[in-house]
């Protein structure tokens, strides 16, 4: 059995020495950081502190920092990096707090890298980046929710109003007026056409997938400058049906194959797009890995039937892996991208499903927007409506846009 990275029985108590663990390590990191100031001074008198500050905090002094090998630390200090209120563009399906969530907890956890730091998330640093600019998240609910936490950073992150919201089928569109700069969200839950494509009436029983289209989706975001893709959760199942022809014709052919076959096909279809129709002088690539769910309690050491109902705090045992995280489909994505890498054109994938994996406690569970109304068995059992799979903001997902920042600016 793996050592835990989290050594705690109680909650009260244990804040009380994460607190202190928390407050030494900032005194610590203090005193490296005006040792290195002492010595950078010695050596470069016209060197620019700020940018001495930014390469020993990204760990670009002693190589690239693996960000994605951690733990967490509970800090109520410096986190959560925004109040959910503040946000003017929070989503219901995120609102934990609004739905009656009252443990906050859950928002006052920091990723640790081990051996380096993980920069703050610095909005006005990116909206001057992003200034005259387009950046997109494109694929599903998850990738939905990051897009939500980026866009809630940003607005927390600036004063004034000149901001805006626009819906336009598939895009949702987060205007920054005073930037000329938008930060936008397409929805493409497998990134290929399929009969899920429509943003809110996309539950089909007979899940199809045209896995060799990707067109019809791609040109709304070609120009972007900054891409940010995820497919995952929608794959989840034995097979899938691919369709070779059209959705409006009737001679189509359809056959039922493994689904992380029908993903090879997917991802072989959207690297070949991004080979051909990407501009490599402009746009930066970002694939996020897949996003962990939580609903097998009996995974993590509690009794069979619960999933992250009632859950508030993360999983102790360090390494762990939940069997709803499927190696396979990352191994695809790994290997697409390093053959890109061989063409000359970079993706980079940002592993944040170890990271995530830990956060069961992180989900909105009962405490979000219900769509539907409840049925008396639902309310009777709150766990059989839990949502395992979303997650709080603020929270996870506005660390893995840490992640994304600190790679924007590397």
């Amino acid at each position: 059995m793996p050592t835990s990275k989290f050594k705690f029985s109680h909650l009260p108590p244990y804040v009380k020495i994460m607190k202190i663990r928390s407050q030494f390590n900032s005194l610590v990191v203090l005193l490296f950081g005006f040792l290195l100031f002492l010595a950078a001074s010695l050596r470069v008198r016209n060197s620019n502190w700020k940018t001495i500050t930014e390469k020993i905090v990204s760990g670009e002094n002693s190589g690239e920092c693996d960000f994605f090998s951690g733990q967490w630390v509970y800090d109520d200090m410096s986190y959560p990096l925004y109040r959910e209120r503040q946000c003017r563009f929070m989503s219901d399906q995120s609102a934990c707090e609004k739905f009656g969530r009252s443990d906050l907890v859950y928002q006052k956890w920091r990723w640790q890298p081990d051996g380096c730091n993980l920069p703050r998330f610095d909005g006005a640093r990116l909206l001057e980046k992003l200034r005259g600019k387009r950046m997109v998240f494109v694929g599903d609910s998850l990738n939905r929710n990051q897009w939500v936490s980026m866009v809630c950073l940003l607005d927390t992150s600036t004063d004034g109003s000149n901001k805006a919201m626009e819906t336009h089928g598939n895009l949702m569109s987060f205007k920054l007026k005073d930037f000329n700069a938008s930060v936008d969200f397409y929805w493409s839950p497998l990134l290929v056409e399929s009969n899920s494509d429509h943003p809110v009436l996309h539950r089909v029983p007979d899940r199809i997938v045209r896995a060799h289209s990707i067109e019809k989706h791609a040109k709304h975001w070609t120009e972007a400058d900054i891409l940010v893709f995820n497919t995952y959760l929608w794959w989840r199942r034995r097979n899938m049906k691919v369709l070779w022809g059209s959705f409006k014709e009737d001679d189509g052919v359809y056959k039922e194959i493994d689904s992380i076959r029908g993903y090879e096909l997917a991802i072989k279809a959207w690297s070949d797009w991004l080979e051909f129709h990407i501009n490599r002088t402009k746009t930066e690539l970002f694939f996020m890995s897949m996003s962990p769910t939580h609903s097998s309690g009996d995974e993590w050491g509690t009794e069979s039937g619960h999933n992250c109902y009632n859950d508030t705090l993360p999983i102790l045992q360090d390494g762990y892996w939940g069997e709803g995280s499927d190696p396979r489909y990352m191994h695809v994505v790994e290997t697409t991208i390093q053959e890109l890498k061989e063409k000359g054109l970079h993706v980079k994938f940002l592993n944040i499903t170890q990271l995530s994996e830990y956060r069961k406690d992180g989900h909105p569970s009962v405490f979000r927007k219900q769509w539907d109304p409840l049925t008396e068995e639902q309310l009777k059992n709150p766990s059989s409506y839990a949502d395992c799979i979303h997650w709080c903001l603020p929270g996870v997902p506005d660390v893995w846009n840490q992640i994304l920042f600190a790679h924007i600016f590397s």
